[in-house]
């Protein structure tokens, strides 16, 4: 890397997060290979488009080609860069903790690959990893294979994304934040000129030690889950008292600076690759050190809750043997993840006790039948769900369901009871051939 010239950058990782780090990378102007052992991944991200769903991605791989190639071969993905951003899983093990055992082998391949190569390289941890982990077992990892110490030819940064599946792209785009744990003043540098020529808004950038990145990353995702919770709480409340309304309550206290009103709303409960498990690690590694979490614990059992209360909700309009049609089976709209989605779990717990389930979502269909099996039955389109069925959830917020058409809803003889988890419907469209129900509305 010579000055004024951008540096060279390696994605060590090509699944859903790490697919869309380069193709956006390669958009803003860097030279960016991927590195991966997935030999499909490789191939497809060469020839031009990943079999990964996620908005703007495939696009923006097709149009920056000339700058964008992968490779199973880590010596060429570290001779062809000067960053190598590791982006690979981090599971839970059975103690809550994440598991570092895919990003030890990364370091391992990587610190090999680096024996072969001069001058300065840095490894960027963009994996969530436990407080405490980067600047030890990953660092002493990194430098048994490198033969190289950290530091003046070495650079070791954490440095994890803020981002939700379905909106990848523009929040690698436009995030809010950057934040980095460097090992010292060269390796942020080197890492904060990265981010600015690749951001297309020029977000305050947050500098720090490895151990406050590696909190302050839990702490972002166990806070927001918290508000979740209070105002799924909050809608439970107002569900039992007369005239109660939980959108005008969270209004009010979203206008409040010291509140906001971003991810307070009450309706399901969070789910996917991230949130739930956050808490649960946040909530582990605190008792390890022997202090306390007790929001963080309370956050999830709220959470856990919220499947219980909705089939409790079901339970007072519908009897078993009633035919319900749930739609929306991803734990978010823009995204076929079915990771801990509260529809999937709400469709498997009201099979199980009794009722015939039919099941819709635009693109999260055949991952939720894989889970849910024969236990409920997929639906092929919208409009057959709908009327076909004598109860209706929209439990996922996906903008295709705006399109239901009240006809669709109309029953001989009696009116359809629809729970629009989501606020998705408008009441008074429905209001001459459906009781619609939102959370929340003491009701």
């Amino acid at each position: 890397m010579t000055s004024g010239t951008l540096p060279r950058v390696s994605v060590v990782g090509l699944g859903k997060l790490g697919a869309p780090l380069a193709a956006v990378l390669a958009s803003r102007g860097f030279s960016v290979i991927g590195l991966d052992v997935n030999k499909t991944l490789v191939d497809a991200m060469n020839a031009g488009k990943m079999p990964i769903v996620e908005p703007q991605l495939n696009e923006l791989i097709a149009a920056n080609r000339e700058r964008l190639t992968a490779t199973m071969d880590a010596n060429e993905a570290v001779q062809k860069s000067d960053a190598s951003f590791v982006i690979v899983p981090t599971p839970s093990d059975s103690t809550g903790f994440f598991s570092n055992r895919f990003v030890l082998q990364a370091m391992d391949t990587l610190g090999k690959a680096l024996k072969n190569k001069k001058g300065y390289h840095m490894v960027v941890i963009t994996s969530t990893v436990m407080p405490g982990t980067t600047g030890t077992e990953i660092k002493k990892a990194l430098e048994a294979a490198s033969g190289r110490m950290v530091g003046p030819d070495l650079g070791l940064c954490y440095n994890p994304e803020f981002i939700a599946l379905g909106s990848v792209v523009r929040d690698m785009l436009f995030p809010d934040s950057i934040l980095i744990g460097e090992s010292d003043t060269k390796a942020g540098d080197v890492l904060q000129t990265i981010y600015l020529q690749m951001c297309e808004n020029k977000p305050p950038v947050q500098r720090m030690n490895f151990v406050n990145a590696e909190l302050t990353k839990i702490s972002v995702n166990t806070y927001v889950t918290t508000k979740i919770s209070y105002a799924n709480m909050l809608a439970d409340i107002c569900d039992r008292i007369p005239g109660a309304d939980v959108d005008a309550v969270t209004k009010a206290l979203g206008a409040d600076t010291r509140i906001g009103a971003k991810y307070l709303k009450g309706a399901m409960g969070y789910g996917g690759p991230c949130f739930p498990r956050d808490n649960v690690a946040f909530a582990a590694f605190a008792r390890k050190i022997g202090a306390r979490a007790d929001v963080a614990e309370a956050t999830d059992r709220i959470n856990n809750f919220q499947v219980e209360r909705l089939s409790t909700l079901v339970a007072k309009f519908a009897k078993a043997g009633t035919r319900i049609a749930i739609l929306g089976l991803s734990y978010k709209p823009h995204t076929p993840v079915v990771e801990e989605s509260h529809s999937v779990k709400l469709a498997a717990r009201l099979a199980d006790a009794g009722y015939v389930v039919t099941v819709h979502d635009p693109l999260a269909q055949e991952a939720a039948m894989a889970v849910l099996g024969d236990k409920v039955v997929g639906a092929s389109s919208i409009e057959g769900a709908v009327r076909e069925c004598d109860l209706l959830i929209v439990a996922t917020g996906w903008p295709q369901y705006k399109e239901i058409a009240p006809a669709w809803c109309k029953r001989d003889g009696q009116r359809l009871t629809v729970l629009d988890l989501w606020r998705t419907l408008p009441a008074e469209k429905f209001e001459e051939v459906a009781d619609l129900l939102y959370l929340g509305s003491g009701r």
